[in-house]
Order: structure tokens, then sequence, then C-alpha cells
């Protein structure tokens, strides 16, 4: 049990049964996970209208009788570790999918006021083969996400179970999987995802994502079995489009998995892109609304544009150090001109005005979000179970709360719930 922080990050190795794993992972981070639950409880509010407490019995009432005790065992240690009720840490846990999946439908079925919610998070792509420089695999990603929660996705974990494969991921405090999602594991298999946006489908009935995910990080021995273990009861929730290698055998897989429908492709040469849209035309068509697949003005039809010229431009020259570099790319498609916004590969929502387009539910001028950190890998780094990462921006450019707020007083009931993130250096974590 270790805790180190480095450049913004916080570096965490925790190993043994399950209770006594999460139990050091919530000593370790005590103070971290408090001050997220601390903040959640007046900002659930604030953006649902319905307090914590709602939410923690909904999380009891869909998500304990799905899980099995190891890992409820893990958010139970976790929660002794950072002095809270286990309740607490099994709502954060399931927080994404219980305010952007479960609640728009129950809103909308109480009230007869349901939303669209923005579910859109991240940037990314997978290369191996003739795309990269040495036939390997290259894989990046960067979470976009609003700043008063991104801001906590600053955690590395090294996770050595009792049982299954170790794990080093990026994570938020008091969390069992990743949830951003960056992985790699013992078993050869690397991995991230990006959500798919105008995702509408949910099931309460079946198993939560967070517990799929962690379940198929820890369990699965190749691609297929990582798919087996999320297709499994699948609910729905935070509903993604999975980037997934195997090192062993130098094969990428884009796997999408919306609710009733998904696709599964592999490769052993060329890429894939993730950029928010689902590519399957069942899921874009049956499970999704405003995907923004083809719509330039928007952030997923103009990544989706953008990352396809990176990958050309960098065809048999791909590296993490060209990576890095595709991570940061400020080129706006639509305004043909560099200009970091919604619409860049690095995204800025803080510095847009969004007059090109607007829609019900959608991030709306200069909100505080985009994107909040980068990480890469390749096959050498999975090996040895490392990545490079970078928080608080893929770009190094940095925010300033004071300033932002100073200049943007419309979002003023954030204030005290946005920290500075200053220019970092990427930086290498390995277990």
């Amino acid at each position: 049990m270790k805790k180190n922080k480095k450049n913004g990050w916080i570096f965490i190795s925790i190993e043994g049964a399950p209770f006594e794993r999460g139990q050091q992972h919530g000593e370790l981070l005590k103070e971290e996970i408090n001050l997220i639950l601390k903040n959640l409880k007046n900002l659930t509010y604030l953006n649902t209208g319905k307090q914590w407490d709602f939410f923690v019995k909904a999380a009891k009432k869909i998500f304990v009788y799905r899980m099995n005790k190891e890992f409820l065992d893990e958010i139970k240690g976790i929660a002794k570790g950072a002095g809270l009720p286990w309740e607490d840490i099994l709502t954060w846990n399931g927080y994404e999918e219980l305010t952007d999946y479960w609640w728009p439908q129950v809103k909308l079925k109480q009230y007869a006021a349901g939303d669209f919610i923005e579910k859109d998070h991240c940037s990314a792509f997978l290369a191996v083969g003739s795309a990269t420089k040495d036939g390997k695999i290259v894989m990046a990603h960067n979470s976009w996400a609003d700043f008063e929660s991104g801001q906590f996705n600053n955690i590395i974990i090294d996770i050595k179970p009792e049982k299954g494969h170790r794990i080093l991921m990026q994570t938020m405090p008091g969390f069992i999987d990743s949830m951003t999602d960056f992985f790699v594991t013992d078993a050869g298999l690397m991995g991230t995802e990006v959500t798919l946006g105008g995702f509408s489908k949910y099931n309460a009935e079946e198993d939560p994502e967070f517990y799929r995910a962690r379940k198929a990080m820890q369990y699965a021995d190749d691609l297929d079995d990582f798919v087996k273990y999320m297709k499994k009861k699948n609910s729905g929730g935070y509903a993604n489009a999975w980037l997934v290698a195997d090192v062993n055998k130098n094969e990428i897989m884009k796997f999408e998995l919306g609710l009733k429908h998904y696709s599964v492709r592999k490769k052993k040469d060329g890429y894939f892109i993730g950029f928010n849209a689902p590519e399957d035309p069942a899921i874009r068509h049956l499970e999704c609304a405003h995907t923004g697949f083809a719509d330039i003005r928007r952030h997923q039809g103009a990544r989706r544009v953008r990352l396809t010229q990176l990958m050309e431009q960098y065809h048999g020259k791909l590296t993490t150090t060209n990576a890095k570099k595709i991570l940061a790319d400020h080129y706006d498609v639509f305004l043909k001109k560099n200009n970091p916004c919604s619409r860049t590969v690095d995204g800025h929502y803080e510095l847009d005005d969004r007059k090109y387009l607007s829609l019900p539910g959608r991030p709306l001028p200069f909100q505080p979000r985009g994107t909040v950190d980068g990480k890469v890998i390749d096959s050498a780094m999975a090996e040895k179970m490392s990545f490079s990462a970078r928080f608080g921006n893929s770009s190094g450019m940095p925010f300033d709360a004071r300033k932002f707020l100073k200049n943007n007083i419309q979002w003023d009931h954030l204030e005290g719930y946005l920290h500075d993130r200053p220019a970092r250096p990427w930086t290498e974590f390995s277990i």
C-alpha cells in the first residue's frame, strides 16, 4: 500500500482480498473522497433538483442485488477506509449511470419533463500494423468532463487483486472501475472508451456499467472475454465505444455497446477512432438521437473528421510522441483554423461561445467543461504495465478558476467548486 503525488496526479497501489484492498484505497484517498462527497451533496441538487439521498436510495434499490460479493466488499472497504457510509460510495460509483441514464427516464415518467442529457466524453484512437512506426499498438485518450467533477480524474491506481489480473488504470477517488476508462492489465489487454452521445436507452433490471467494466478488466483474458463480460446483463448504462487491444496477438478492437444493439470489429492493421458518435447504424438510429455523426458544427462530427485527418497525416509514423501531439490538436475543421473550442480534439467549451449550434440540454456558451487530461500507451509500455499521462489539459493550457468566474459570472454558482489546473508535464506511471 502506497501513495505518491506527482505533477497533479495521485498514484496509489493496493492489493489483496476485496475488503482489504478497498480499505487501503479508502485510507489512502480519504481526503479526496470526502471532498468529492461533500461537493456532490450540493452539486447534485443544483444540477438535478433532487437531493443526494434520493440517488442513494436509488443506488441501493438498483445496484446492490445486481452485484457480487467481491465488488460490494471492495466498495464497503473503501467506505470503511474513508470513514463514510458504504451506500455513499456505491452511489458515487454509479453516479454517471444514475444521473445521466436512469434519472432522465424517471423524470419523464414522473414529471413529464424529459431532458436530452449531455453524455459525451473523450477523444481517443487505437492503431496497429502499417499505421504505427514499429507495427505494434499505440493507444491515446483524453477525458472530457465538467470541470467541477473532471478535476478529480487525477487518480492512477495499481490494483493487485487476490484473484484475477493485475490492473493499472486512471480513475477517480472512491471508484472500483476506471470510468474514464484507461487501463492496462497483466493479461496483455489495454483499453479505453468514449461515450455514445445522444444515447437514450436504459434497463435498471440489468447490471450497472461500472460493475461490468471492472469485472472485464480484472477477469478478461482476451478481447472476446472482454466483450463477453461487458455484454452479459448489460443495462445500457454509460453506453460506450470501447477501444481495446491485445498486445499478445497485436490486435485491436472497436466494440460499440448500446442496449439491444452492439458491434465488434477487429484489426491487425489500421486504426480506430473514438469521437462520441456511434458508427454502428443500428445504435445510431434506433438507440440514439442528435448524435452529431456528420455535423461538423458539433464536436462529434468535427472530431470524426479531424481525427481521421490526423490518423492519415501520421500514418506509418504513429508513436506515443505523435499521439501526444494528436491529443493536443486545436484545429477546428468547421472554421478551418486553429481555434481551441468544443470542436477540437483537445476540447475547450470554456472558450466557446457556442454561437454556431445550440440544442436543448447541450453545453452552454463558455461552460467550464472540456479536456482535463491526456494518456498514451504503446505495446512496449503495456508489457511492463505502464503508461504516460498529463493532468490538467492535453495541450498543457492552464485553467484559472478565479479568472474564469470573473469573466463568466453566469457560472458563479460554481464558485468554490472549481479548482485551478496549471500547465503540467507528461509523466510516466508504472506498477
